[in-house]
């Protein structure tokens, strides 16, 4: 048998080194090499589960997937509909956020359905789990605790119950004997996460695997770890606030980017089914520096609220902070303010928030951050009523952005009366009736709405 060799492995890229590194010559990542062991060891190959000779896509019999409501309505919309048999999910994000608790909420209600759970938990014991599920209301004899970190141990129980779903809380606390490195290295990681897809896909058993996240918000291990699930979910917003959103960032069974939102209650997480209502207070302010838009998560539309404060700058540099939106764009539309629209924001800290904790990333929200800063810097409030949706351009245009019916008819919803859009897109919405549409050609037109 050969012996172990140590290298160091990049968790974002998988290059190997046989040094430590600061940075990573593969991908110019900063500290991501992480010490692994590679052994000599050679295993029996499998047999082959799948087709034995390539045959024409033509040929290949549709099949319906079939799907298990899960009954939480908010999960089962970001999974696609629901939960597909021999399915492998990750769930990941920040610690106490909510990811064991709305595994053990779920593991219950599919209990009560008469499927049979297997909850593993290495992190927790067992009396700690029962008063987790004392608390959330959760408990039931259809759920199975098992408190091990082995895999292999892990892996016979699986055979020896036949469970319909599997828990894993957390795959970084488990690991593998045939593997030297310690629980939680790269290694152990890509190694536990074989066996459980060897599990899922081989047995049709639903496999639910809870991750960890690094300090910049990823799945702690190697980026393979995604590539190798069918699903992978991030729990999303400020743990010590109340509101968490469940993102899907890769779904094999429906549409990535599909959000779901919660509450946190000491009851457990609560669905808010009317996410527009949350994010929104009434329609607009009394006070400068807040415009509202309407954003597409999946499928779905709902009306967010953008502040801003505009502040005459005390350092020599001026300060520009983003939360909730993305940084680099917001200076993009500072300099197109500037010398597009004449405002000068140059001597400005200016800082933009999403409120409720929500992220927009897509270009739609362009047009109300740009009225949020110029209702700060002026210090007049947006009429009320007003919803802003457009993309703005280097020149100042506005450019038409997709799936503006859907968000017409959100804000139409929820009491808005007058919307500012992009001149492209009110050619193919001017029919829409219960709100007056404003459809203008640049940021200028946009701006003198507050003048």
């Amino acid at each position: 048998m050969a012996r172990p060799k140590r290298v160091y492995r990049c968790s974002s890229c998988d290059y190997m080194s046989p040094q430590w590194m600061g940075k990573c010559p593969g991908c110019s990542q900063w500290n991501t090499l992480v010490e692994d062991i590679i052994t000599g060891d050679s295993r029996p190959a499998a047999k082959s589960s799948r087709q034995s000779r390539p045959v024409p896509f033509g040929e290949i019999e549709s099949a319906d997937v079939a799907r298990r409501k899960c009954g939480i309505e908010e999960l089962d919309r970001v999974l696609g509909g629901g939960i597909v048999d021999g399915s492998l999910v990750l769930i990941g994000g920040d610690p106490g956020i909510g990811k064991s608790t709305i595994m053990l909420q779920m593991a219950h209600n599919l209990a009560a359905k008469g499927m049979k759970i297997l909850y593993i938990s290495g992190e927790e014991s067992a009396v700690q789990l029962k008063l987790r599920g004392d608390r959330l209301g959760a408990v039931s004899d259809n759920i199975l605790i098992y408190s091990e970190i082995l895999i292999e141990d892990i892996k016979e129980q699986i055979n020896i119950i036949m469970p319909d779903l599997v828990i894993i809380d957390s795959i970084q606390s488990i690991f593998s004997s045939h593997n030297d490195a310690p629980p939680g290295s790269v290694s152990q990681i890509r190694e536990c996460a074989g066996i459980l897809m060897e599990i899922a896909k081989g047995m049709n058993t639903i496999v639910f695997v809870v991750g960890h996240v690094t300090k910049d918000g990823w799945i702690a291990g190697p980026k393979m770890l995604e590539h190798m699930v069918d699903t992978v979910l991030y729990f999303e917003g400020d743990n010590s606030g109340a509101f968490r959103i469940l993102r899907a960032v890769k779904n094999r069974f429906g549409t990535s980017g599909e959000i779901g939102v919660f509450e946190m209650k000491t009851t457990g997480l609560h669905e808010v089914k009317d996410p527009s209502a949350l994010f929104i207070h009434g329609l607009g302010d009394d006070v400068s520096g807040s415009a509202v838009m309407a954003t597409i998560e999946g499928s779905r539309a709902f009306v967010v609220e953008v502040q801003s404060l505009v502040s005459k700058t005390s350092y020599s540099m001026p300060k520009r902070i983003s939360i909730g939106s993305d940084p680099s764009r917001m200076s993009v539309l500072l300099a197109v303010m500037e010398k597009r629209a004449g405002t000068y924001l140059s001597a400005s800290d200016v800082v933009v928030n999403i409120a409720g904790g929500i992220r927009v990333n897509e270009p739609a929200v362009d047009l109300a951050v740009v009225m949020a800063i110029a209702s700060s810097a002026l210090d007049r409030p947006m009429p009320k009523g007003i919803v802003c949706i457009g993309e703005v351009g280097l020149n100042g245009e506005l450019r038409p952005v997709n799936h503006m019916e859907s968000r017409i008819k959100e804000a139409i919803r929820m009491g808005f009366t007058r919307a500012i859009i992009p001149q492209a897109n009110y050619d193919t919405i001017r029919n829409i009736k219960g709100i007056e549409l404003l459809g203008l050609p640049h940021v200028r037109s946009a701006l003198d709405v507050l003048r």
